[in-house]
């Protein structure tokens, strides 16, 4: 069985106004280790009208999805509501018939198609915060904004353009100088 690491976002234009439509994108990193390198794919999707919570789903849906047989995931997001979703609430929900104590579930459709694609695989979430400095989490924030803004679809798994953005964080803006993107992946996710 492979071991995938996915690091996804979301973003959401907009939010702050209740009149108007708020476009949003989410965006995502494939990695594979691979005969001691790493194999990179991006993905970005986006809607016209949406919310931060919609695009996280979708960000983890869609990437799910685009992965053939069975894997182990290793996802990595920025949203609480995605990986406490998937790691702690689903299950209740379910063993409830896909209710919720509180009231109804927000997004249940997008929760109930997660579940289904989260069968297929062996799936490990994590949270990471935001805007710290984590250079997957930056990146895959830039193609998510991207995609929200241009309202643009990669159509799938396409060529990473990871290692170029992080070479131009570090010319431009010298960022990310002690980050060690060769590493197998003990070096970066411990004993993950």
């Amino acid at each position: 069985m492979d071991t995938v690491y996915v690091h996804a976002d979301e973003s959401c234009l907009g939010n702050q106004h209740k009149v108007r439509s708020s476009p949003g994108g989410a965006g995502g990193l494939v990695e594979i280790w691979k005969d001691g390198a790493w194999e990179r794919r991006d993905y970005w999707l986006s809607e016209p009208d949406t919310t931060n919570n919609r695009m996280a789903l979708r960000s983890a849906i869609d990437v799910l999805r685009e992965l053939k047989r069975r894997c182990r995931v290793h996802f990595v997001s920025d949203s609480q509501y995605l990986v406490k979703g998937m790691m702690e609430w689903m299950p209740g929900w379910k063993a409830r018939g896909w209710k919720r104590k509180a009231g109804p579930i927000e997004n249940l459709g997008l929760w109930q198609e997660l579940d289904r694609e989260l069968a297929r695989h062996e799936m490990r979430a994590r949270w990471v915060r935001g805007h710290a400095g984590h250079p997957e989490n930056e990146y895959v924030d830039f193609l998510a904004t991207r995609a929200a803004k241009e309202q643009s679809s990669s159509g799938g798994l396409t060529s990473s353009g990871f290692q170029e953005w992080l070479d131009e964080r570090r010319e431009k803006k010298g960022q990310f100088l002690d980050y060690m993107e060769f590493g197998p992946p003990e070096d970066r996710y411990g004993d993950e």
